[in-house]
Formats: C-alpha cells, structure tokens, sequence
C-alpha cells in the first residue's frame, strides 16, 4: 500500500511503524473472508482492509478521529484472524492498537459511552472493585429484561447484567511462594489476573497444583497485577503501561525460567511487552519477561505433563481462543494436552471465528456479540461434546449459561493429574475410578 507520510511525521516513532505496517499491506481482501465482523455484517469498513484504510487517512492526515472511524475500529474485536490469514504479514495488531490510542485521544465520545469505558477501566483491572461489582450486578441481574429502550446504553447495561454470574466462588489467595513437590524443575511466575480472580479463582489453583506436581516452584508477587490488556484495548495508553511496567518490575529479576499466564489475552499482551516498551527505560526488561512468557499449555509441555487417572469417557468441544490461536499461534498444543489426558477431542466448525467476548467486547457491542455467541454455540452443539474447554476466562464466560459446562483447559489437565474434579461437571456420569 503506497504512503504518503511527510518526514517530519515519520520522525514519530509511533508513525514510523504504523507507515511500515501500511506499507505491507497489499490490498488483497484475504482477511475479510475470516473477519468475524465483516462475515457477520457485510460492511468493507467492518473488515480489516477497510478498518487499514480508515486508519491511514487519519493518521496521513493528522487529524482527529472522527465518528466513523471511532465506530468501525471499536467494532473490531482485535481477534487477529486477519493476521492468521494475511500472506503478507501485515501486524494489524500494533496498527489497530495504535489507532484506538489516537481515537482515545483525539475522539471526545457522547457522554454515556465516556462514562461507561471509564467505570470498566476502574473496576475490572482491580479484582476487589470488581468482586463488589459482581455482587451488586447480581441484585441487579433480574431486572435486565427491564431496562427500556434500544439505544447502544440501554444495549450495553442490559448486557453487563446478563453476563454476570448468578453467584461467585469464594476469593482465593494465591499471592507468595508455592513449593515445588520434590526435586526441583523450574521457578515460574504466574499472573494471576484480574477478572479471573474473581469470576473462577480454581483455574489459578489448578495451574499451581498441576505445576507443583511437576516439580515447577510457582512465585505469585503481591506487586504483580492486571496485565494491561484491558486498558490497552479501549486505547487508554498511560494506563496500560502502567499496569505492564508494575508487573514487569514484579517479575524481573526473580530467578525465573519462565511467566505462566492462563488467560490468553493476557498472554497475548504479555508477549507483545517487548514491542511496548521498545523505546522506554524498561525496554530490556520487558524483552525478557516477553521471552519468558508462557501460555499454561506451554509450560505443561516443557515440564513433563502426564496423567494419572484413567480416561474419564468425556468428549471435549475444544474452543481454540483467538487470542491463543491467532494472537500466539498456540493451536495443535492443548488439543494434544488434552488428548494426552485421554479426552476425546472434536473442534467445532468455524473454529478460526471469535466467540464475540473480546474483553469488553460483549458490552461495548452486545448485539455483535450476541450474534457471535449464537454462531458459535450452534456449532458447539453440533459436536454432541460433553464440556466446552477453552483457555480464556473470556470465552467460558461469554459461552457459558445455557449450553454445555465451560471448563478451563488446566483444569481437566490438572484432574486428569491427580487434581479435583471441576466443580461443572459434578453432575457428569464417568467412568470408574475417576
């Protein structure tokens, strides 16, 4: 794609990149086939292709991001699909990024919108803000049907309360020091997360128990905390890099072979560390802690993961998240994990489409994300599978409540490995012995 940048722009760093980016870019429309977005809605300026050229006419031009643009990109569910698809290695991620940071600071929003991104961005990061919000959504949760009207605020508050849980586990406190049981293997970190905490706090117990067992020492720094992600997606800049530079600093310098992280989104910004702090003071830090970073399924390859319970006779639909497949390119590894651990393993249809949570995603666009649920869920069905398992909290939380349970992926591997049964599938008949 031909540019047209002045020097004195292009000695913007930031632009520099985003001119690179562009410049690869080569018109050929191969994204829009895997565009959730553009396969749903129809609209070019709903695909990536269309999204780059909105992009380059605003940051060619210098100007302020409009309505138009503000609407298409925060359509955009960041999925990366298009980057899965692309032949010629365009990084829309760092593009799309950079574009909703010059939105957000260019773009004033009507104020009910304003006000709504600046309530998620001070509670969900922060996993006692958030656990006192699940607690008044859920009084609230009853009258959703109630809420009036069909405007995009009506849409968004009606959404939050559907999606939180009619009830929440107990808190678990993971922060310190978890032994290795025998001889030592490895010293991890694990990210312990945000939201995660709150809505299913036994994934990170099944993380630490599975490692544990295989001889991994897992350090969970009281200083550690949201990985940045959520921020970062809504475009919030100095918030984000905050959150990541308080982790980095957690993490640096502890003795690590490697950061462990069970929520792929989180995962996926943790790698790109590197990329964000590659003209800050941390930028050596940062691209070490990005070369640690492991999403669970890796760590439990590289230690040894094996079961030891027999095959539990369950089906398992495997939703490949797409900040796992697309944003890491983890795809054939914790279908092979769970196969290991003797589960039969189908992958639905359309498995490269978004199940439309995004962070916050299915509030800031309910109705696209609904119809993305939808999509989804049927083909779940389809595979007459026992359990949903993914590794994102996202994704079981926007799949889960009227179909099959939703169960993380290291929380089967961790009871196949001696592990308790997740709690979603009490009801479950198993074979003996499990």
């Amino acid at each position: 794609m031909q540019t047209h940048f002045t020097p004195e722009q292009l000695r913007d760093p930031e632009l520099k990149v985003a001119n690179q980016i562009l410049r690869t870019c080569v018109h050929c429309g191969m994204c829009t086939a895997t565009c959730p977005t553009f396969v749903e809605l129809g609209d070019e300026l709903d695909s990536p292709r269309g999204r780059i050229y909105l992009i380059k006419d605003m940051l060619e031009n210098g100007r302020a991001a409009t309505e138009l643009e503000a609407r298409h990109v925060d359509r955009c569910l960041s999925c990366l699909s298009c980057m899965t698809t692309c032949p010629s290695g365009v990084n829309y991620m760092h593009l799309v990024d950079h574009a909703r940071r010059h939105i957000e600071e260019t773009y004033r929003r009507p104020l009910p919108e304003r006000v709504l991104r600046s309530v998620l961005a001070w509670v969900l990061p922060y996993p006692a803000r958030f656990r006192v919000a699940m607690l008044a959504a859920r009084l609230g949760k009853p009258l959703a049907g109630l809420i009036p009207g069909a405007s995009m605020t009506a849409q968004r508050l009606r959404a939050m309360l559907r999606l939180a849980p009619a009830s929440l586990p107990p808190a678990l406190a993971v922060v310190g020091v978890h032994a290795a049981q025998g001889t030592r293997h490895g010293r991890v970190a694990l990210l312990a997360g945000c939201a995660q905490q709150v809505l299913d706090p036994e994934i990170n117990a099944a993380t630490i128990r599975v490692l544990t067992r295989l001889g991994v020492e897992v350090v969970v720094p009281p200083a550690a905390g949201c990985c940045g992600a959520l921020a970062h997606h809504m475009g919030r800049h100095a918030a984000a890099m905050a959150a990541a530079r308080a982790n980095i600093a957690a993490w640096d310098g502890l003795g690590l072979d490697g950061v462990v992280i069970n929520t792929s989104g989180c995962g996926t910004t943790v790698k790109d560390y590197g990329f964000m702090f590659r003209d800050e003071p941390e930028a050596g830090a940062a691209a070490r802690i990005s070369a640690m970073a492991m999403d669970v399924t890796e760590a439990l390859e590289r230690f040894g993961y094996a079961p030891t319970r027999p095959a539990p006779g369950l089906v398992v639909a495997y939703h490949s998240a797409c900040s796992l497949q697309h944003g890491q390119k983890i795809t054939t590894l914790p279908k092979q994990l769970l196969a290991r651990a003797g589960f039969t393993v189908k992958e639905p249809a359309e498995g490269h489409l978004c199940c439309g949570s995004a962070g916050t995603y299915n509030i800031m666009q309910p109705e696209i994300a609904t119809r993305l649920r939808a999509r989804k869920l049927a083909n779940v069905a389809r595979t007459r599978a026992d359990v949903l398992v993914a590794g994102n909290i996202g994704c079981l939380t926007q799949l889960a409540g009227d179909a099959l349970p939703t169960v993380h992926t290291v929380q089967m591997l961790d009871w196949m490995a001696g592990g308790p049964r997740p709690t979603a599938l009490a009801s479950q008949a198993l074979a003996p012995g499990v």
